[in-house]
C-alpha cells in the first residue's frame, strides 16, 4: 500500500492519478482541500481525512503502508502565516518520518523545493550540495522546507530509507485560481509587468516521473533539483501569452516598481481580506536571479529526460483554454 500525503493539492493529484492508472493501492490523504468526485472515483484510491499534526492521525494513517510520498506542505509568502508556515511544514514532516521509522516503512520521497537550497546574492550555480545559509533573501517558506528537510536527514541518520526533490517552480494544468497554475490565468488578462528574475521551472508530470522512478530505485540518501532549465519571468510569461494569443508582458517592474505594488496589494488586502499573489517576498522573489544545475538526476535516472518549457506550456496553455470554451 502507497501513502500520498497532500493528496488533493497539485502535485498530490497528478502524483495519485498517476499512481492509480498504473494499478497500484494508494491511500490518499487530505485535510482542508477536499478531493472533487473525479478524483474520488480513481480506481484503487482510498481517500482520507487526517491532520498531519495529531500524531495518533499520522500513526494510524501510516498503518500497513509500504512506501510513502509526502507531498503535504503549506504555501503561503502571506506576513501573518509565517509562524504557521514554520510550524505546519516542519512539524507535519517530523511526524512523518517518525512514523516511517517506527513502522520500518519500505521507502519516503520528500517533496521540498529548490527554495530550501537557499539564495544569496552571489549568483553562482545552485547545486543539490549547496550549504543553507541565513539571508535576507530566503523568505518564510524556504526556511520552513529546509528545516522539513533537517528532520528527513534525521530519518536517514536513524535508519530511514529516503530521498528528497527539490523542484523548481512547477507548472501545469491545475486550480486556475491558485498557485503556479494562476499564472496562466495573469497571462491571459495581458497583465503588462514582466521583471528579468530567474529561477528554475519544472513540469509536474516530470516531477511525478523522477519521484515514482526515484521510489523503485535503490538510490537513498540523496536529494535531487528537478528543473528543465533555469529561465526568466518574462521568458515564461511571453511563452504563456504566445501561447494563449494574447501580448505579452512589455513593461520591466524594477525593484522600485515592485515594492510599490506590494504595499499597495498589502494595503488592498487589509482593507478588503481579499488575498493578492503580489506580497514582499514574492515581489523580492521576482528579482532575484538564480540559477540551478539540473544535471544530477539524469545522470543517476538514465531514462529521465525533461519536457521542454515550451512544450509544457503550450499544454497548461491548451488546458485552460478548454476549461474556458
Amino acid at each position: 500500500m502507497i501513502l500520498v500525503t497532500g493528496a488533493s493539492g497539485f502535485v498530490g493529484q497528478h502524483l495519485v492519478r498517476y499512481l492509480s492508472a498504473r494499478g497500484a493501492m494508494v491511500r490518499a490523504l487530505y485535510n482542508s482541500r477536499e478531493p472533487d468526485a473525479a478524483l474520488k472515483a480513481l480506481p484503487g484510491v482510498d481517500w482520507k481525512r487526517y491532520d498531519l499534526l495529531d500524531i495518533y492521525d499520522v500513526e494510524e494513517a501510516m498503518q500497513g503502508i509500504d512506501e510513502v510520498y509526502h507531498c503535504a506542505a503549506m504555501v503561503s509568502f502571506e506576513k501573518n502565516d509565517r509562524a504557521w508556515l514554520l510550524h505546519f511544514n516542519t512539524e507535519s514532516t517530523a511526524n512523518i518520518v517518525n512514523q516511517a521509522l517506527d513502522q520500518g516503512i519500505r521507502k519516503l520521497v520528500y517533496v521540498s523545493s529548490v527554495a530550501a537550497l537557499g539564495r544569496t546574492a552571489s549568483g553562482n550555480l545552485i547545486t543539490e550540495e549547496e550549504q543553507w545559509e541565513e539571508s535576507r533573501y530566503n523568505s518564510t517558506y524556504a526556511r520552513s522546507k529546509h528545516q522539513a528537510e533537517i528532520e528527513v536527514w534525521r530519518g536517514i541518520g536513524e535508519g530511514l530509507n529516503a530521498v528528497i526533490v527539490n523542484p523548481g517552480v512547477i507548472l501545469g494544468a491545475g486550480d486556475w485560481q491558485s498557485g503556479s497554475a494562476s499564472l496562466m490565468r495573469v497571462v491571459n488578462k495581458e497583465f503588462p509587468f514582466y521583471t528579468e528574475g530567474v529561477t528554475a521551472w519544472v513540469d509536474v508530470e516530470d516531477v511525478v516521473r523522477a519521484m515514482v522512478m526515484l521510489m523503485e530505485s535503490d538510490i537513498e540518501a540523496e536529494r535531487f533539483i528537478l528543473c528543465e532549465g533555469s529561465h526568466s519571468y518574462r521568458e515564461v510569461f511571453t511563452f504563456m501569452a504566445n501561447a494563449l494569443g494574447k501580448k505579452p508582458p512589455h513593461i520591466k517592474a524594477n525593484a522600485l516598481m515592485a515594492g510599490l505594488v506590494w504595499r499597495w496589494n498589502a494595503l488592498k488586502m487589509l482593507l478588503t481580506g481579499k488575498r493578492s499573489t503580489v506580497t514582499k517576498e514574492t515581489a523580492n522573489t521576482a528579482q532575484r536571479k538564480c540559477y540551478y544545475d539540473n544535471s544530477k538526476l539524469p545522470n543517476y535516472l538514465h531514462d529521465f529526460r525533461y519536457t521542454p518549457l515550451p512544450e509544457t506550456i503550450r499544454k497548461m496553455a491548451d488546458a485552460f483554454k478548454n476549461s474556458y470554451k
